[in-house]
């Protein structure tokens, strides 16, 4: 082999490495913005009732399954409440570390310090598991209302006033109440709980005619923990 031919071969073999590098490279990044966040596009139709944590990380694996993306461990953005010497849980102690994108890649946070603190959801990102556009303020229905159980930083609130729908087994009209939140970050007025996606205000009871009295439908927000 002449030094010309030789030449060429290693150039050539040199943009074949270069080509699977960036294909690899590609690839990685692909991986890297898998689903990792969704509105639920359904809720439990007993209204504030989930079937505890449990269940509500059970609708959140199922839907993601349904999507393509069941090989994650999927968990609820709920809190619930100290009860029977159980301790307190926070939903975001539940959720992973991030980051996570949303159905069509766009990231919503890198870590919990920017997903409470400067997120990207909009009514434009916050996606079902679909990649669909959830209703908000000045749509019929509204289904704005998001529940959490959660303050703006993703803990259980103190004290014993119910703010989780009896840690999400119950869909009573008479008793109780979730904290919700706006996913498309708009309310009555500018005030800030009005503009918060996880801390907006209670509903008026659990059932699922309460919830979707003050604009919700009993959705949830689901995260990728792994």
């Amino acid at each position: 082999m002449n030094y010309t031919t030789r030449s060429a071969v290693i150039a050539a073999f040199a943009l074949a490495a270069a080509g699977m590098s960036a294909q690899s490279l590609a690839q990685k990044a692909d991986a890297q913005k898998k689903m990792g966040f969704f509105i639920s596009s359904a809720g439990s139709g007993k209204g504030g009732d989930l079937g505890g944590l449990a269940g509500a990380d059970k609708l959140c694996q199922s839907l993601a399954a349904s999507a393509g993306a069941g090989k994650r461990v999927w968990r609820a953005y709920l809190s619930a409440s100290a009860s029977g010497g159980a301790k307190a849980v926070h939903a975001r102690d539940r959720i992973g570390k991030g980051p996570w994108y949303n159905a069509t890649g766009e990231l919503i946070a890198r870590n919990l310090d920017d997903l409470h603190d400067a997120n990207n959801l909009t009514t434009q990102t916050a996606l079902t598991e679909k990649g669909a556009v959830v209703n908000g303020r000045g749509d019929k229905p509204n289904m704005h209302d998001i529940l959490t159980g959660s303050d703006s930083q993703g803990r259980a609130f103190p004290g014993t006033g119910d703010t989780t729908c009896s840690n999400w087994t119950s869909s009573s009209a008479g008793a109780g109440s979730a904290q919700v939140g706006h996913h498309d970050r708009i309310g009555l007025n500018a005030q800030a709980n009005m503009l918060s996606w996880n801390q907006s205000h209670p509903s008026r009871g659990c059932s699922q005619d309460n919830l979707r009295a003050t604009g919700g439908n009993g959705l949830i927000y689901c995260f990728a923990a792994k």
